[in-house]
């Protein structure tokens, strides 16, 4: 019988399906896990980054703010690297918003490109979501403070002009 190898990746959409089930979108009618799929999606086709790592932890980033997920359990399917990256792009949403901002962002800036990489993808989504001008408004002061982070990174070059050239579009 010959055993097929199954991708991290593969796994962590389960996981994080699994970890998603019942959220929905702002809409309330879109379950959340497209939110994911497309962060990944947009990653691999618009950013044009396909590495495992990055992959499996686009999956899974909303899995410790937004479930019942956690940095131990992360690492001990995926592995320390995807565990920490995805705790990067977790929020302490028990501390006070300013605070949490700005320790979210001081995270993200000291943090593995990968994080940042990933967090351009997350903002490129929400961006594209946005159902109304309001909620576009809210979504581009987001992409720019992720721009800001990943500006001087080279590894996510592609991506911020990617990013940037969905703004400046108007479009989403």
């Amino acid at each position: 019988m010959t055993t097929i190898r199954t991708h991290a990746w593969q796994e962590a959409a389960a996981f994080a399906a699994r970890h998603h089930l019942g959220h929905f979108r702002k809409d309330n009618a879109t379950p959340y896990i497209s939110h994911p799929f497309r962060v990944t999606l947009t990653v691999a086709t618009v950013f044009g980054v396909t590495d495992e790592t990055v992959m499996t932890a686009s999956l899974l980033h909303d899995t410790i703010e937004d479930c019942r997920a956690d940095f131990d359990e992360i690492a001990d399917q995926f592995g320390a690297r995807v565990a920490e990256i995805v705790a990067l792009l977790s929020k302490d949403m028990r501390a006070p918003e300013d605070r949490r901002e700005a320790e979210y962002d001081a995270g993200l800036a000291a943090g593995p490109w990968e994080a940042r990489l990933i967090k351009l993808g997350d903002v490129y989504d929400n961006y594209c979501d946005a159902r109304s001008d309001a909620m576009r408004e809210k979504a581009k002061d987001k992409v720019l403070r992720a721009l800001k982070l990943a500006a001087a990174d080279p590894e996510c070059a592609t991506a911020v002009k990617a990013v940037e050239a969905l703004i400046h579009s108007g479009k989403a």
